[in-house]
């Protein structure tokens, strides 16, 4: 249903290289940059991509209260390795890698170097 998703960014050059570790392990990398935005997909995917800009007002770029955006990962090795590159690359910790519920919903939780809100996630057979 999403194409993609854009979040600000203060600090381009910060913001591109942890996005670009995050999109190698995907699978993925810049699919177009230009001036003060970068976008990480692939043009032949159906999958959704992630953008990041500075604010084209001018103003600083600022996080959304409740908003979140999920990375859906393979499986759990995947999530947690997502979950130890975001945190190599300058993310804070939100919640480490581990079951959530009962419904084989699976995520680790990290804010970006700009402190937006992110998740890796999979869904896992009950156990």
């Amino acid at each position: 249903m999403i194409g993609y998703v854009t979040l600000g960014t203060n600090d381009l050059p910060r913001a591109a290289a942890f996005y670009d570790a995050i999109a190698a392990e995907m699978g993925v990398g810049r699919m177009m940059e230009e001036g003060e935005f970068i976008a990480w997909g692939a043009w032949e995917s159906d999958a959704s991509g992630v953008a990041v800009t500075k604010a084209f007002n001018g103003q600083p770029a600022s996080v959304g209260n409740g908003t979140m955006v999920a990375i859906a990962a393979k499986d759990k090795a995947q999530v947690h390795t997502l979950y130890d590159i975001a945190m190599a690359n300058g993310a804070s910790d939100e919640g480490a890698p581990g079951p959530r519920g009962e419904d084989g919903f699976y995520a680790g939780y990290f804010r970006d170097p700009d402190g937006n809100k992110l998740n890796a996630f999979c869904m896992i057979a009950k156990e």
